[in-house]
């Protein structure tokens, strides 16, 4: 048995010191969806809101909790790629797909992201997030993403790393 000790925990978050180890666990939580969406037309769907714990504007693929509010728990990741691409971006999907899963900070959280391949696109909604987000959301064409990303950054933009991981997963799929 593992010497476990509970050193906080609000609504959303518990910070734990496991085996000397401290970390941030989700409770409830049973993962967290990223998509990769690409329209007809070739623009790549992300989005940009602020994020309070790095005070600034972050650019982001579409991604959010699975199981994170009662009407969701026990909820499968694929199920909420589903939901969070309609509420952020306003786009359903026909087809979503696994690509990977995995942790995107070891030495930090608990939290497992699992990348999904959201294709046959259609607008139906503005999205821009639930009554609490403020997201702007970005089609932006592949041809020239490079260019538009570096702008963004000179701007003062922060860009998550899983969106380079995601342009990844488009490489011959």
């Amino acid at each position: 048995m593992a010497d476990r000790e509970v050193l906080g925990e609000g609504r959303h978050l518990r910070l734990v010191r496991e085996d000397g180890w401290e970390h941030v666990e989700r409770p409830g939580i049973t993962g967290i969806a990223v998509l990769v969406a690409v329209t007809a037309e070739g623009r790549l769907l992300l989005v940009e809101q602020h994020r309070p714990p790095v005070r600034a504007r972050v650019l982001e693929l579409p991604a959010g909790l699975a199981g994170d509010t009662p009407a969701h728990a026990g909820e499968d990741p694929a199920i909420a790629a589903r939901r969070e691409l309609l509420e952020e971006t306003g786009y359903e999907a026909d087809e979503i797909t696994t690509l990977a899963a995995g942790p995107p900070s070891a030495g930090l959280t608990s939290e497992v992201v699992t990348f999904f391949r959201a294709r046959g696109l259609r607008r139906v909604a503005a999205g821009g997030g639930d009554a609490v987000e403020q997201i702007v959301v970005h089609e932006v064409p592949l041809d020239g993403i490079d260019a538009w990303l570096r702008s963004k950054r000179a701007g003062g933009l922060l860009v998550d790393p899983k969106v380079y991981a995601g342009l990844y997963f488009l490489h011959d799929r």
